[in-house]
C-alpha cells in the first residue's frame, strides 16, 4: 500500500466513525482532490445519495482554487436535490507544501429534527412584545433576501418544505408571493430548489394563488 491509499484508507475509516457516530441522518465523504472530475472516493451514509466516482463540488472546487489557504468551513446550512436541509462542514486536508490533496466533509440531515424544533417553539419561545415576527436580515444579494423571506414563511406555517403536504405548500408559494417574493430574478428556480420540486409545479401553485386571489378581491368589491 503506497503512502496516499493509506492516506486516504484512514479518511475511510474516520468517516465509518463519524456515521456511526451520528447514525443515518450523517453522511461522510473522503475526495481526492488530485482527480476533480471523479474525486469522490469514499462515502459512508446516504444523504445526498451520491455514490463514489462523483465529481468534486462547486464548494471544493472555490476553496482549492481560491488565493492563499482558505479556512475550513464549519457547520454551514446547504440543501439537497430533494430540498431537504441540511447541516454541513468540509475540511482541507493538505501536504507538506501546503497543497490541498484531500478534502474530508460531513452532510447532516437536520429536516427532522426542524420540525420537532417547531412543535416545541410554543413552549419554550417567549417573543417579545412589538418585536418583529422574525429578524431582518442584511443581505449582501437578491439571492439573501430569497431565502430570508422563504424561511420565514416556511416559519409562519411551521413544518419543513420538504414535508409539506400538497395545501400547505400552495400557502407557502402564495405567502411567498404576498411577501414579494417572486418580484427578484431567479426566484422560481430557487424556491424550487428548496422545496424540492419542479420550477413548473412552483409556477402552477403561483397561477392558483394569484387567481384565488384575484376570485377573493372580486367577491368583496361586489
Amino acid at each position: 500500500m503506497t503512502d496516499k491509499e493509506r492516506f486516504l484508507q484512514n479518511l475511510r475509516s474516520l468517516a465509518d466513525a463519524v456515521v456511526a457516530m451520528f447514525g443515518r441522518n450523517c453522511e461522510a465523504c473522503v475526495h481526492d482532490l488530485t482527480s476533480l472530475r471523479s474525486s469522490l472516493v469514499y462515502i459512508q451514509g446516504d444523504v445526498t445519495h451520491r455514490r463514489p466516482g462523483a465529481p468534486a463540488t462547486d464548494l471544493l472546487v472555490k476553496m482549492i482554487n481560491s488565493t492563499g489557504e482558505t479556512g475550513d468551513v464549519h457547520s454551514y446550512r446547504t440543501t439537497s436535490s430533494e430540498g431537504r436541509s441540511l447541516k454541513s462542514t468540509t475540511t482541507l486536508i493538505r501536504d507538506g507544501d501546503g497543497r490541498a490533496v484531500a478534502a474530508f466533509c460531513i452532510n447532516f440531515d437536520t429536516t427532522e429534527f426542524y420540525n420537532v424544533g417547531q412543535a416545541l417553539l410554543p413552549f419554550i419561545g417567549t417573543p417579545e412584545i412589538g418585536a418583529p415576527p422574525s429578524p431582518e436580515t442584511f443581505a449582501h444579494s437578491a439571492g439573501e433576501t430569497v431565502d430570508a423571506l422563504f424561511h420565514n414563511a416556511v416559519l409562519e406555517i411551521g413544518k419543513h418544505q420538504t414535508t409539506m403536504n400538497v395545501d400547505e405548500r400552495k400557502r407557502l408559494i402564495a405567502a411567498l408571493d404576498a411577501d414579494g417574493l417572486f418580484q427578484f430574478k431567479g426566484a422560481v428556480e430557487q424556491v424550487a430548489k428548496m422545496m424540492g420540486i419542479t420550477r413548473f409545479t412552483v409556477y402552477n401553485y403561483l397561477k392558483k394563488a394569484r387567481s384565488t386571489d384575484t376570485t377573493q378581491q372580486k367577491e368583496e368589491h361586489q
